[in-house]
């Protein structure tokens, strides 16, 4: 009986430390996650966890090694997310417009899995109470909704991230990719894949370099 009751507290260690591990190699999102493969990272960790512990006939040497495929297949995914734009999107998806200009896109919201009850209890929570005063709505990653209404000239969202142009955020302060390359250039920027983050503000673009 010690000896089991040792056991899984070898076991409880090895999860914690391997939660540890995660957390310092790959930053601070498995604890806020932002996308749908963060929250996975920790129901499957969860699970392992979980089910193992109390498994007496998995021994220490699987329970290790089934954390370190987990903990390597952690780690290749961040690093195919921040490497590569299209597995960034096969695995997190990306953000969906799904109101313009206080029209209501019925086919995204069909495709992101909403209805009209789940629009309007969203854009209650903003304190917005009619589309007709949204300029831009957002469905994030993490499905949280991000408004711009009427209005506003500032985006709630920045123009360039990663190396990417984020058009929607352009269009929701009517310029285009063209205008956001004259500013960069403006500022001695020759390529997009050098910007890490541009933010507007104010009609200032300001621009963090990689």
């Amino acid at each position: 009986m010690i000896v089991s009751y040792i056991n899984i507290a070898i076991k409880l260690v090895l999860g914690l430390l391997s939660l540890v591990m995660v957390i310092n190699f790959t930053g601070k999102g498995n604890l806020a996650p932002t996308s749908a493969s963060d929250q996975v990272q920790n129901y499957v960790l969860g699970g392992i966890i979980g089910g193992v512990i109390y498994n007496d006939n998995i021994g220490l040497l699987q329970y290790m090694i089934i954390l370190m495929i987990w903990f390597c297949l952690v780690l290749s995914l961040r690093w195919l997310k921040a490497n590569s734009d299209f597995f960034k999107k096969a695995i997190d998806g990306q953000p969906t417009l799904i109101i313009s200009k206080g029209k209501l896109d019925t086919e995204a919201c069909r495709n992101a899995g909403l209805t009209a009850h789940d629009i309007m209890f969203k854009l209650r929570s903003h304190n917005v109470y009619s589309i007709r005063n949204v300029k831009q709505a957002i469905l994030e990653q993490n499905g949280q909704l991000t408004l711009v209404m009427s209005g506003e000239e500032n985006p709630r969202f920045p123009l360039v991230t990663d190396g990417t142009i984020q058009l929607q955020a352009l269009d929701s302060i009517d310029k285009t990719e063209d205008w956001l390359m004259e500013k960069l250039k403006a500022q001695n920027v020759e390529s997009i894949s050098d910007v890490f983050l541009a933010e507007y503000e104010n009609g200032n673009l300001n621009v963090v370099l990689y």
